[in-house]
């Protein structure tokens, strides 16, 4: 596999935040973007993990998003709001809603009905914040749900929501090698439930959610891997984001935590119990933008 380096001068991101962070010491800030939960509820099931005759409680819902946000302004990031819109209940999993690498973006196309307003509002906020390089889709991609940067590549996964021939267009978007890889399990719908990357060398993922060739390639690009037990795939522990020293991860992703510890990382436990119940956690929840 031929690795490039990629380099585009970024857009510039309005300086709407939601607080001004602490100075970062030998580590470059991250940028997200997130929306508040709103309207958050699950009023339809398309993964295994939505029931819609389970209760919400979107309060907690909402005090589990704001002690999100409030652990990455701490940590010294910048955090973006994009508003919620009525009617669409999954809109607080933002990263689903685009890809954004070089300050260009890629836009999403939703498999399921539901969520089509998501990639609109998404739209409409990259184009009002001084973003000049937005690519629509033609193909089906759920975004960061299933792209996940890794660097020197994009590992682009398949099989439940996002069409292969999306993964031509994230190239041509972007001009990174993109490594395509299938997911087999369906409780790990999306790539972000299955594969955390941790820094520029090493990954988390839990094999039961890959076939073997995804497995070969995984094993390829990464020059270490840690391998998350399925208890911990099932806390959404691989849904956690890592900005290459601090790790934000579900709380009872308990032997995750205990690795990552052991690595010397500095591992931020959330509860994210119940944006769960919509099959979601940190990742979910969270967009990078990229300059």
């Amino acid at each position: 596999m031929t690795m490039q380096v990629f380099a585009r001068d970024p857009a510039g991101i309005a300086p709407e935040t939601t607080g001004r962070p602490p100075a970062l010491s030998g580590r470059p800030a991250r940028t997200y973007l997130m929306c508040p939960p709103a309207h958050f509820a699950v009023e339809y099931a398309i993964n295994p993990w939505m029931d819609p005759s389970t209760p919400i409680d979107r309060d907690r819902a909402m005090a589990e998003w704001e002690r999100l946000r409030a652990t990455y302004v701490s940590l010294g990031h910048t955090v973006h709001l994009l508003e919620p819109v009525e009617h669409l209940p999954d809109m607080v999993f933002a990263a689903n809603g685009a890809t954004v690498v070089g300050g260009m973006v890629m836009g999403a196309r939703f498999r399921h009905p539901e969520r089509d307003g998501e990639a609109e509002a998404h739209r409409r906020w990259f184009e009002s914040h001084g973003y000049p390089r937005y690519t629509p889709a033609v193909h089906v991609n759920e975004g960061e749900g299933d792209y996940v940067y890794a660097y020197r590549a994009i590992v682009a996964g398949h099989g439940f929501r996002t069409d292969p021939l999306a993964h031509n267009e994230l190239h041509d978007a972007f001009g990174l090698p993109v490594v395509s890889v299938a997911l087999v399990d369906p409780r790990f719908y999306h790539l972000d439930t299955a594969l955390c990357v941790i820094d520029s060398f090493t990954a988390a993922y839990y094999p039961g959610a890959f076939d073997d060739d995804g497995l070969l390639k995984i094993k390829t690009l990464f020059p270490e891997l840690i391998e998350a037990t399925e208890e911990d795939a099932l806390a959404f522990g691989l849904n956690a984001v890592s900005d290459g020293r601090h790790v934000v991860v579900p709380h009872d992703a308990v032997h995750l935590r205990a690795e990552l510890t052991q690595r010397d990382y500095d591992v931020i436990p959330v509860e994210m119990t119940e944006l769960r119940k919509a099959g979601g956690g940190p990742k979910c929840c969270t967009l990078e933008l990229r300059p």
